[in-house]
């Protein structure tokens, strides 16, 4: 995802779902049935890995599927499959669009046996979709709660998908895989192109997918689960390379920043932050939760954390104070954290984020991924399995330890000398803790913290930091008592 790419506008999409919202009772099925498992599938892409790699044609007449004309291509709420059982599993379709303009095949899966779903012109309401041809297909689904007054779940576009967290909002995006996201011009978009699903509870809908692209091919299975907390996903995923891969992500996550308190454009939107993430946070293999607050960057970047087996990652909406914000209309305080657990140790590789310029909330510019040490191959098999958890946590991974609340930054009073403020919150007002810094790319003039009067348990952080010849300094900042850490381990890139 490069900072001249728009493959994925993020909020022509949301507005693409929100516009399809009124979607499929039982639809027709083909004849066509097969057995189905999960063995199968994994067999099904290992062999398309020896086969070329075929892109699934666009529909032509997609591009005339625009904003206005899916808010007219209403599905009818009818159609909703599984609408007349109790519960949270109703689905819904999207068709095709500018946007999407793609076809997946979607099939239902009752007791181990798969039914393909016929596409039909006459499920949509309005003049719109008609003009896509009697078979147009589905461009993805949606899962809506047993009220039908929000959806929880949606798979549209390439490989991405959302789930939503206890407040009802998206924000953030999922995808499979992602594929040479931080070098330049090479980022690949594998998408999903057959999609298998099968309600196993009241609240759960398991989906399997099929994978498709020019690098790999992959078998997914995602175990989606409604909770009064947000969205849990268990995933497992087989994937084949049909050629060496240069940096494959897992577990991949993509979001949005534009601006917090501390670099709030001049002269710009009137909103005092814009955000559906303010941080990356992960915790190593010794448990040691790490915070890097997301910049937007003057130029596209990328941060790496080298580890082994970190224990999680994940994109934080942190900051959840309504007057940060601003905006009534989309709220963005409410936005869901997603935080990926992997399910056996992951090995050598590195937590890596990146990120490139944006002058409006329009783009998602942060992506959030794991990276193997070991280059994958053709003809190998790489096989994952992990949670997916997308909930409004303020601090998943850092309990008991204190932990960032704000960043700030501006000039100290001293020519060629930064001041960097960060706010921790957690820090008891009997504990005056000492500040550990580190920097690369500058020196660190001075460092004092204090406690903030009237703030009980926010300590504040002040350092004055010197960059090399105005190059990028990375500053590293840790709280501790007695030589032992009292807070989470902070990286701040200061100049980006």
């Amino acid at each position: 995802m490069t900072a001249s790419m728009s493959i994925f506008d993020r909020r022509t999409l949301i507005a693409a779902a929100g516009a399809a919202l009124f979607l499929p009772r039982p639809l027709a099925a083909t004849p066509a049935a097969a057995h189905f498992s999960w063995g199968g599938l994994v067999t099904m892409a290992q062999r398309l890995a020896r086969q070329p790699f075929a892109e699934t044609p666009p529909n032509p007449q997609a591009a005339r599927i625009d904003y206005d004309a899916l808010n007219r291509a209403r599905f009818k709420e009818a159609r909703t499959l599984w609408g007349d059982l109790p519960g949270d599993v109703a689905i819904r379709f999207f068709p095709l669009s500018a946007n999407a303009p793609q076809p997946v095949e979607i099939a239902i899966v009752e007791k181990g046996v798969a039914r393909p779903l016929r596409y039909d012109p006459a499920m949509f309401e309005g003049d719109a979709v008609p003009k896509l041809g009697a078979d147009a297909g589905f461009a993805g689904f949606r899962v809506m709660n047993a009220a039908r007054d929000a959806d929880w779940l949606s798979f549209l576009g390439a490989s991405y998908f959302r789930a939503a967290g206890a407040e009802k909002q998206f924000g953030l995006s999922a995808r499979a895989v992602s594929i040479d996201t931080s070098l330049p011009g090479k980022e690949q978009f594998p998408r999903f192109t057959r999609f298998w699903l099968e309600r196993t509870g009241a609240s759960e809908l398991t989906v399997h997918a099929l994978l498709d692209g020019a690098a790999l091919t992959g078998a997914f299975r995602f175990v989606n689960r409604l909770t009064s907390k947000g969205v849990v996903q268990d995933v497992t995923a087989s994937l084949f390379p049909r050629r060496a891969i240069e940096e494959l992500g897992l577990m991949p996550m993509t979001s949005m920043f534009w601006y917090d308190q501390s670099g709030r454009p001049h002269g710009g939107d009137w909103r005092p932050e814009v955000h559906d993430s303010d941080m990356l946070a992960f915790a190593g293999a010794d448990g040691t939760p790490h915070a890097r607050p997301l910049v937007n960057p003057v130029a596209p970047r990328f941060s790496l954390f080298e580890e082994v087996s970190p224990r999680s990652f994940g994109l934080l909406q942190r900051d959840r104070a309504f007057d940060h914000y601003q905006d009534d209309g989309v709220f963005y305080e409410r936005r869901p954290s997603l935080w990926a657990t992997p399910s056996a140790p992951l090995g050598a590789g590195a937590v890596r984020l990146y990120e490139f310029p944006t002058d409006s909330e329009y783009v998602d510019n942060v992506v959030a991924y794991w990276t193997p040490a070991a280059q994958p191959r053709p003809g190998t098999r790489i096989d994952a399995a992990y949670r997916l958890d997308w909930s409004s946590a303020r601090t998943p991974g850092v309990e008991g330890q204190a932990h960032v609340a704000n960043i700030w930054r501006g000039p100290s009073g001293e020519a060629g000398i930064e001041r960097l403020v960060v706010d921790f919150v957690g820090v008891p007002s009997t504990v005056k803790p000492d500040i550990w810094t580190d920097v690369s790319g500058g020196a660190i003039v001075k460092a004092a913290g204090y406690a903030i009067q009237g703030q009980p348990g926010q300590f504040r952080t002040v350092l004055d930091v010197r960059r090399a010849g105005g190059a990028l300094a990375e500053i590293r900042l840790q709280l501790r008592t007695s030589h032992r850490a009292f807070s989470e381990y902070v990286h701040y890139p200061l100049g980006a």
